[in-house]
């Protein structure tokens, strides 16, 4: 059973730092894209980044050069480092990863981690 588990979500004051981190456990051979989603109340979840396998990023206008996405392929591990942050940015916060099983990609979601910017 393939599980991503976001951690690292809290209240923070505006320009404020958070690092949230995503981890993949289970039986699975490599994972492919990971991303950062989240889903502000009342609004639809949107992408915050991708990462592909070969570090490969893109950032929205909006987030760039305040939110940075890296990974760590030989934990399994996803980051978002979140830097002078607004309280725009309050949301709860997913994980999502392609999963490579044998011959076969599966997609694959965190719960979500809430993340409160205080004005």
């Amino acid at each position: 059973q393939v599980q991503l588990r976001e951690t690292g979500g809290g209240l923070v004051q505006a320009g404020g730092s958070l690092r949230l981190s995503c981890a993949a456990s289970g039986s699975f051979l490599s994972i492919a894209r990971m991303d950062w989603y989240r889903q502000a109340p009342g609004k639809q979840r949107e992408l915050v980044a991708p990462i592909t396998a070969a570090d490969s990023t893109n950032y929205t206008d909006s987030l760039k050069g305040r939110f940075t996405i890296s990974r760590d392929n030989a934990k399994n591990i996803m980051y978002l480092q979140m830097n002078s942050l607004k309280p725009e940015d309050t949301a709860v916060y997913y994980c999502n990863a392609e999963i490579i099983i044998g011959t076969r990609v599966f997609n694959y979601w965190g719960q979500g981690t809430q993340v409160t910017v205080s004005s």
